[in-house]
């Protein structure tokens, strides 16, 4: 059996050593593990610097290791497809898109294709995720023995009245309260576990979204086509939170802007696609910059990177 890991990594060299020091250290059961990196594009100089990380740990250890390099940014879902279609060619039976800020526990990986080998019928599992020490949203109100262990997801739901996800604990320290396997809403794209008849069956991510809202509708289909979106708490990680995209950037408006009406006109009520239709008038008319921009190009079927700089 193999198990095959993606990374994306795109100018954050550091972040992504951090994560492959970590998949190093894992502890495998009987599967062959592959650690596939693509780098979108960086100009950092990360290709360089994971190519001789791989070189040495290609010298110990039983897994294998593999660098994509890309001549530009595509995206979080391109340049995951890239990943995703090597790793398929090349005899992948789970594959597992990782971001490369974080840290893995090591029995995560094992714990999450163990799962999955017993049941049969999920298609799709996210593990328990923490913020990394240092990276929480509201650091002064824990103590230090709480550091490491406040959740970031514990599954999720999506508001379908409004279209928008959520992550269930969320700030909270962790005590026992999320320690139930469960059916979610969505597998968070951080770290995502996808069976290889999933991918053989609704294909890869939809590439028109580049980022934001993929691993949603990733889920969606998986469910759709009779498979099982899992919340698995006995595997876990650790997660370095960006907040550089957060809610009122560029990025964060334009994505979620345009994203979010594609989501919600293909899976939403027909009510609620008349509040989104409604909504997004009102973001061409007086909504920041790229709010305007992204309800725009959804309309003008600009998709993928759109008139994003």
């Amino acid at each position: 059996m193999k198990v095959s890991i993606i990374i994306l990594n795109w100018n954050r060299k550091e972040d992504t050593l951090s994560c492959m020091k970590s998949l190093k250290e894992s502890r495998i059961k009987d599967f062959e593990l592959e650690i596939i990196v693509v780098d979108n594009g960086s100009t950092d100089g990360s290709q360089q610097t994971v190519a001789r990380y791989i070189k040495e740990a290609k010298k110990v250890g039983n897994r294998r290791w593999k660098l994509i390099e890309l001549e530009e940014n595509t995206g979080f879902v391109k340049g995951n497809n890239v990943g995703i279609k090597y790793a398929l060619d090349t005899g992948a039976d789970y594959i597992i898109l990782l971001n490369n800020d974080t840290i893995v526990e090591q029995d995560c990986i094992s714990n999450l294709v163990g799962y999955a080998n017993k049941h049969k019928d999920i298609g799709l599992i996210s593990p328990k995720i923490y913020f990394a020490k240092g990276f929480e949203f509201h650091k002064a109100r824990y103590k230090d023995k709480d550091l490491g262990k406040v959740f970031w997801y514990a599954g999720g739901d999506i508001d379908w009245n409004n279209v928008y996800g959520s992550n269930h604990g969320v700030d909270e320290v962790d005590e026992g309260q999320y320690d139930k396997t469960k059916e979610t809403d969505f597998a968070t794209g951080c770290c995502i576990l996808i069976r290889r008849e999933v991918l053989d069956k609704i294909g890869l991510l939809d590439k028109r979204y580049f980022a934001y809202y993929e691993d949603s509708d990733l889920s969606q289909r998986a469910r759709k086509a009779g498979w099982k979106v899992v919340y698995y708490p006995f595997a876990h990680l650790w997660h370095k939170v960006a907040q550089s995209s957060g809610i009122g950037s560029g990025l964060n408006d334009y994505f979620t802007t345009r994203n979010r009406l594609l989501f919600g006109i293909r899976y939403v009520s027909l009510r609620t696609k008349f509040a989104l239709i409604r909504e997004s008038l009102k973001h061409l008319l007086i909504g920041r910059k790229w709010q305007k921009i992204g309800a725009r190009d959804f309309y003008l079927g600009r998709f993928g990177k759109g008139s994003w700089k």
